[in-house]
């Protein structure tokens, strides 16, 4: 049986932040990234369409409703230029009102008005490959649960833990963590002894931390350059990328 036009058009709808903060509902695209949504429970899967070809290789019951759709329905329904055989609409879980004391207990991402939604979705992979379980939004970082933040950070939204929240917030709660900054007139991250816990706080690209939030860091860091190297800055993502490791495995 068909979908319906307006199951087609509420679908469709999620593309834009104002309807999914409203129904509380995201959608998630591709095999593997809903498979691993299915084996969790902290995402609960509302609804799942699906090809046939995708049905046919399913284990067994995965526990949740389930449409069989046609090539041409899941193009109507795909957020992707390319629809990726299976598509789930997700509920957004109800975020925590205090800010989690496991802040202080490692290493965490303050994001600070990155607003590129892929950026996000990679420095979401970042976090999760150097092991830090937490990373705050500040004004004008991008939605989470935009398609292209999803898509971006490969499942990694599964692992770790993203909301959005002020710096200030952060330092007044936990005054005792150290919040690193990322800046080209910095300490040199390999010559840093990093300690074993902390925050780091990336910003856009262009304008790099913002006022507001450079009152808070306490060290800056920076990566150093090749010698004779011409190049203005690196990507938000790449730069954090390589605080992220140097921050994780220490320096001297």
């Amino acid at each position: 049986m068909p979908i319906s036009s307006g199951t087609i058009k509420f679908i469709s709808s999620l593309r834009q932040k104002k309807v999914r903060q409203n129904y509380h509902k995201f959608t998630a695209e591709g095999g593997r990234i809903v498979e691993e949504l299915l084996g969790q429970s902290r995402y609960v899967v509302d609804h799942l369409y699906a090809l046939e070809s995708w049905v046919a290789e399913l284990p067994g019951d995965p526990g949740v409703p389930l449409t069989t759709v046609t090539p041409k329905e899941l193009g109507r329904i795909s957020q992707l230029k390319t629809a990726n055989q299976v598509l789930a609409v997700v509920d957004i879980p109800r975020e925590a009102e205090q800010l989690p004391a496991s802040i202080a207990e490692g290493w965490s991402l303050y994001l600070d008005g990155i607003q590129s939604p892929s950026n996000l979705g990679a420095l979401l992979r970042i976090a999760d490959w150097f092991g830090f379980h937490h990373v705050i939004g500040g004004p004008g970082t991008a939605d989470l649960y935009n398609s292209k933040s999803v898509q971006a950070s490969m499942g990694s939204f599964l692992r770790v833990h993203f909301r959005q929240g002020q710096l200030q917030e952060i330092t007044e709660r936990f005054p005792e963590l150290p919040v690193f900054g990322a800046d080209l007139n910095g300490e040199n991250i390999y010559e840093l002894q990093a300690p074993k816990q902390g925050l780091l706080v990336i910003g856009a690209e262009g304008p790099g931390v913002s006022q507001a939030a450079r009152t808070q860091v306490q060290r800056w860091l920076t990566i150093p350059p090749a010698p004779g190297r011409q190049a203005e800055s690196l990507n938000a993502a790449v730069a954090a990328g390589i605080l992220c490791g140097g921050l994780r495995f220490g320096g001297k």
